[in-house]
């Protein structure tokens, strides 16, 4: 691997017209078909062989012109206190009037003939129906619907609206964003003292995520790709392009200072540096292309996706990065540093005696940095750190033993959106249950008194609130029920609610004369949803960690450091939902989060952050551990590796993970508490991986370890293929030149490595 990429990377640096020509080629051809495609399709959302899509698909079938699909607003209308709807029966069939006119419109539903006014008399609502699903509603027809309910409330009227057709209000500025780009690029410049250094990495993982959604975008039509879909992927993969290209250069800085030629320089590092972005990579696409475990089609494609532009992400970092090193081999330096090198190909010995000596007197100005330093401190005290940093994050991870789990609704948005207004007004008015009403569906040779039973029968049912009349089709085989929970959407005793159900439904199918009775609703929907997430949360945490293990079984050749950081992973993610279960769930710090309000988390987070902060993990513990191994083969001792690997790489992998904290904490300071939520996680998660495991128990396990933490049993030797990532045999395949400079240890830290 290591020769492979030593090769490509001398041509890459050599032919940088030729990469450079072809990847701009890439980016307008990509960019075109992107241009010229057909729209992508409307997000659907489905769960096959749950029994909630199986319920969806029967009123498909049984009812195709009830518009299951199409878009709905309930509009909410309260009058003063003292006051009554029936007073106000003339503004309320304007509106209804004016609604029913407004484009794409199905149908309106009248609140006084529907029967949908509270029993006191003072709250109403009515159903708007459209045509098309809610992608698919024009701004016509968005603009239509606002315009009316603000008439309305000029009218005195308390007027608000929800369902999807209600146009969600953007409340994220884009400021904490913008902010975490620029903090990525001072990073940058502060590890590298060089604008082009810093700059290299930001532009080419902006090539690659223009890549990876413009393919998106150029085969949604073919292949199902909803908008969407390219969310994650313009996320994660502006996240590795950026860490991939940092390491990249910051190897070829290293392998100038060590006095290598640009060519021989660029080489190096994509042999060594790229192979671990190769294998870093492949642990990102393993984590992401596992989602399809989850069963859920749309999660599916956004990990695949994903995964794609994770792809061109490593094709990026091992051709056009160190293409883009040939047309500037010096100024990716400090301006102090660049005197020091000598660029041109053919060296006489006089020149080559006096390059040596430059080189030499660069090697001297090595000395112990931070990472070295803190390097040495954990080795003498590996115990002490060791327990400190579990202790710690074991500590943090307590809450997550109470994390709750629901899915983003009306009810959990910003209290002053009009979504969130209509929930309240609906669930005070007519309870917390209408808010969540089940569909059951009964099917027999006479749905309707099927049906009738069926209802009567749920009445007597514990927590159920109201039960509506038996709804036949044209057919009469299949009956339609509208049953209110007691509780609101989100209460377990809902849930319950609907396991009884479903628990009863061949009793009750028996007594009444159906043949099949099916729950289904977006309340129903979503506690589905809940539930294939969490039954498929351990085979993909298995898969995903089972078949990174093995992949770092290969890179390292050991048993224990696979082993090792998997445990990391585990313990920086739990942390991670403690944080998340403290702030976002029992309100703790909350108002200095801005979070207005505190729930149960979103369901996905878990998977979510495994699938996501498992790739980056593993992405730092490639390249750090990959620099100790390489000391290790080279001759140096266990613990001297230690500091070896933290001295060469110690810094770069914070300034990587500096970036992403300060990218996912841009979203903290949204107004929208899921966003908030999302970038929440990621952040901490990043910041225990990369700071408390990588740098605190990875090593101090190591030191503890010694030459024990890269044993491996000769028989398993003998059958894994050596992939070489350290660049052993590179290293006698190149050219003669001086070695790499260890790092320079005060003798007393020396004198505690050796005892």
């Amino acid at each position: 691997m290591a020769t492979f990429l030593y090769a490509l990377g001398r041509f890459a640096f050599r032919r940088r017209g030729l990469v450079t020509l072809l990847w701009v080629l890439i980016v307008c051809g990509v960019g075109a078909a992107a241009a010229s495609a057909p729209a992508p399709p409307t997000d659907r959302f489905s769960m096959p062989g749950t029994e909630s899509q199986r319920a969806f698909d029967l009123l498909e079938e049984k009812f195709p012109d009830s518009g299951t699909d199409g878009a709905t607003a309930r509009v909410v209308l309260r009058v003063p206190e003292g006051g009554s709807v029936d007073a106000e029966k003339a503004a309320i069939g304007a509106l209804v009037g004016e609604l029913g006119k407004a484009p794409q419109v199905a149908g309106v539903a009248d609140p006084f003939t529907a029967g949908s006014v509270s029993e006191d008399g003072r709250t109403a609502y009515t159903v708007v129906t459209y045509e098309v699903a809610a992608p698919d509603l024009t701004d016509e027809a968005r603009d239509a619907l606002t315009a009316a309910t603000d008439r309305a409330r000029e009218g005195g009227l308390t007027v608000e609206a929800g369902g999807d057709a209600v146009m969600v209000e953007q409340t994220m500025s884009g400021t904490g964003e913008q902010i975490g780009v620029l903090i990525s690029a001072v990073v940058l410049f502060l590890t590298f003292g060089s604008l082009i250094a810093a700059g290299m990495p930001l532009l080419t993982a902006l090539i690659g995520v223009a890549v990876g959604t413009s393919a998106i975008a150029a085969l949604g039509s073919a292949l199902g790709l909803s908008a969407t879909t390219g969310t994650l992927a313009m996320m994660i993969g502006l996240a590795v392009g950026i860490d991939y290209a940092l390491f990249v250069v910051s190897r070829y800085r290293a392998e100038i200072a060590e006095g290598r030629a640009p060519q021989e320089a660029a080489g190096v590092a994509t042999g060594t540096a790229g192979s671990a972005v190769v294998f870093a990579g492949l642990t990102v696409i393993i984590a992401l292309a596992g989602l399809a475990v989850v069963d859920i089609p749309i999660l599916t494609k956004m990990g695949l996706a994903a995964a794609g532009t994770v792809a061109v992400a490593v094709l990026i970092a091992v051709t056009f990065v160190p293409a883009l090193l040939g047309f500037a081999p010096r100024r990716v330096l400090r301006v102090a540093d660049r005197r020091l090198v000598q660029t041109r190909k053919p060296l006489s010995a006089r020149k080559l005696r006096r390059s040596e000596k430059k080189a030499a007197k660069l090697a001297a100005r090595t000395s112990p940095n931070l990472s070295t330093r803190w390097a040495s401190f954990v080795v003498r005290r590996p115990v002490v750190v060791l327990v400190v940093a579990v202790a710690g994050l074991g500590a943090l991870a307590l809450p997550a033993t109470k994390l709750e789990l629901g899915l983003p609704g009306e009810g959990t948005m910003a209290a002053d959106t009009t979504q969130r207004k209509a929930y309240d007004l609906l669930s005070d008015s007519f309870g917390p249950g209408f808010n969540g009403p089940l569909t059951v569906t009964v099917e027999g040779a006479d749905a309707a008194a099927a049906g009738d039973k069926v209802g009567a029968a749920l009445k007597k049912t514990p927590g159920v609130a109201s039960v509506s009349k038996a709804n036949p089709n044209e057919a009469g085989d299949t009956a339609i029920l509208s049953v209110v929970p007691e509780t609101g959407p989100t209460d377990a005793r809902t849930e319950q609610l609907v396991k009884d159900i479903r628990a009863r439904a061949a009793s009750l199918g028996a007594s009444a004369g159906a043949t099949e009775i099916l729950v289904t609703g977006q309340t129903a929907l979503f506690i589905d949803f809940s539930q294939t997430l969490s039954d498929a949360l351990l085979p993909y945490l298995a898969l995903v960690v089972g078949l990174a293990f093995l992949l770092l079984l290969l890179v390292f050749r050991s048993l224990l450091v696979p082993l090792k950081a998997a445990l990391g992973f585990l313990l920086s993610v739990s942390a991670a939902l403690g944080a998340l279960v403290a702030v976002f769930q029992w309100g703790w710090a909350a108002d200095f989060f801005g979070i207005e309000q505190t729930g149960p988390i979103m369901t996905t987070m878990p998977i979510f952050m495994i699938g996501v902060v498992f790739g980056l993990a593993m992405d730092y513990e490639v390249f750090l551990v990959t620099r100790m191994r390489e000391a290790y083969v080279h001759g140096v001792r266990a613990k001297e590796a230690v500091v070896s690997g933290f001295h060469h790489s110690g810094r770069v992998v914070a300034a990587a993970a500096v970036i992403m904290i300060s990218v996912f904490s841009g979203f903290v300071v949204e107004d929208e508490d899921l966003v908030a939520m999302m970038g929440f996680g990621l952040a901490s998660a990043v910041l225990f991986d990369a700071f408390v495991v990588r740098m605190a128990i990875v090593p101090a396990v190591h030191s503890l370890l010694g030459d024990a933490a890269w044993w491996l049993p000769k028989w398993l030797g003998r059958v894994l293929p050596n992939v070489d990532v350290e660049g052993e045999r590179l290293q006698r395949r190149l050219p003669s030149g001086p070695p790499p400079p260890a790092p320079r240890i005060a003798p007393e830290q020396e004198r505690d490595l050796v005892h």
